[in-house]
């Protein structure tokens, strides 16, 4: 268990003998923070956490990490100059940790207590789709082995990676999603983090306005696999050419997945039973297994087999492999709700890139009803942003009974479906969520399948709460 001694060897290297009050979380939110919590300031876009230290203090929390003046009565550390023993010892709560950044004082106490776990295996995964499904379900395949820890929520990046680190404690194995938006980033978090097992799961356009080409953002996914050490394993993509290519970038051993009988791991005779999930068999060296997982769409298959490829590198038996398959706690995303008038809403408004929405579209296609798809605004896509659009909006063409957009953008996958053939009373683009929600309240029908999926910053989960509560 974190300690308060931890806490000041951690940032000061000096061990103070009487500090054994243990830790709670480490928080960056003072609402978040409850009894015996650290809180870590950081000045953001909206807000400066140095004005909420008072709060989190109140709300329990016994420490605070700050990098600038905070007008608050509570002993300070200044640990920007020496620190001399007697200084540590006079500690009281709750008390003030003085540094000249916030941000790298979180990475190297986070870099400093994983250094403490030599047995620990760390999980690595990164790519354009897929990374927060592939990690529940690697999760899932590990705890019927091992004692795990897992990133939560969104927390990928360089500040939520550090806050998972630092909840380590007695965990055999950590299972850690890695997002990025510049070069760079993910060699950040591999020092931090030191995987010994590296997961690329694709290559998109996701965040191309910001690195400028897919080969830029191959470059930077391709981080991990070059961090990895000798021993490690490299767990790649057969079917994405950017992620095979990584092969030659990394000092690891390889373990290639995919549908082609090429990979290592492969599947065929995938099949989907809808919402019951979808089964396949899964070929791997003359092995052959028949598996049905509960995940939604064919793509789930490359979830699927992502996985297994961790528990074979960290030698798990098939038993095993197979039965973690079967959570339906890796079902994150995309979940089937009862609508209005007897309809399904399926939600996948978390988020949206063009690979990720012809997959839900995939999915929606092999379902029986009448077929309805609110799709949103595709965010980040740089000079890709027309072509994703109308390449959604050509595949809507095909899957959907009616087709219905919100946002600026999403005039675009409406207006290629027009423009290719799709009869103008099946189409309704809608400016904002409010007026998709009441247009989709007056035409749903029983039986109806209603997928919902749109980038992050629409909000698109305020169509869901109204239909499904409704």
């Amino acid at each position: 268990m974190f300690t308060l001694a931890d806490l000041i060897e951690g940032l000061s290297g000096r061990r103070p003998r009487n500090a054994t009050q243990p830790l709670g979380r480490f928080v960056i939110d003072s609402r978040e923070a409850g009894p015996g919590d650290v809180f870590v300031a950081f000045r953001g876009e909206k807000a400066d956490g140095h004005f909420y230290v008072t709060d989190a203090f109140g709300r329990g929390a016994v420490a605070a990490i700050v990098d600038q003046e905070v007008p608050i009565e509570a002993l300070l550390l200044d640990l920007r100059h020496n620190v001399t023993q007697r200084a540590i010892k006079q500690w009281t709560l709750p008390v003030i940790f003085r540094v000249d950044n916030s941000l790298i004082a979180l990475q190297e106490l986070a870099k400093w207590w994983r250094l403490r776990w030599k047995d620990l295996r760390v999980i690595g995964i990164t790519g354009s789709v897929g990374k927060s499904s592939t990690k529940e379900l690697i999760a899932a395949v590990l705890e019927r082995d091992f004692v795990v820890l897992k990133s939560e929520g969104n927390l990928n990046n360089e500040i939520g990676l550090p806050l998972t680190l630092l909840q380590l404690d007695e965990q055999q194995r950590a299972v850690l999603e890695m997002g990025m938006y510049a070069r760079g980033e993910i060699t950040r978090l591999t020092e931090l983090a030191r995987p010994s097992v590296g997961v690329i799961t694709n290559v998109g356009p996701v965040h191309l306005e910001r690195l400028g080409t897919i080969e830029a953002i191959a470059e930077a996914k391709a981080e991990l696999v070059q961090a990895l050490p000798s021993e490690g394993v490299a767990i790649l993509n057969y079917d994405d050419p950017r992620v095979r290519a990584m092969r030659e970038q990394t000092r690891a051993q390889v373990l290639t997945y995919g549908l082609d009988p090429q990979a290592d791991l492969w599947a065929d005779e995938i099949a989907s039973e809808g919402l019951e999930g979808i089964h396949f068999t899964l070929h791997y060296r003359d092995e052959e297994f028949h598996v049905q997982v509960p995940l939604l769409g064919r793509h789930s298959v490359h979830t699927s087999l992502r996985a297994a490829a961790v528990g074979l590198a960290e030698g798990m038996t098939w038993d095993h492999i197979l039965e973690g398959l079967q959570d339906r706690r890796a079902q994150l995303r995309l979940v089937a709700a009862p609508g209005p008038n007897g309809s399904t809403i399926l939600d996948d408004s978390y988020n949206a890139s063009p690979a990720s929405v012809i997959a839900a579209l995939n999915l929606l296609a092999d379902l029986t009803g009448r077929k309805i798809a609110v799709l949103g605004d595709m965010l980040e896509l740089g000079e890709y942003e027309d072509e994703g659009h109308r390449m959604v909006g050509l595949r809507a063409i095909d899957v959907t009974d009616v087709l219905v957009t919100v946002g600026a953008l999403g005039q675009t996958i409406a207006q290629e479906a027009l423009n290719n053939g799709m009869a103008p009373d099946h189409v309704k683009a809608c400016a904002t969520n409010d007026e998709a929600t009441a247009y989709l309240e007056a035409i749903v029908q029983p039986g109806d399948m209603v997928l919902i999926k749109g980038s992050r910053s629409l909000h698109m989960e305020e169509i869901v709460n109204v239909l499904v509560r409704g």
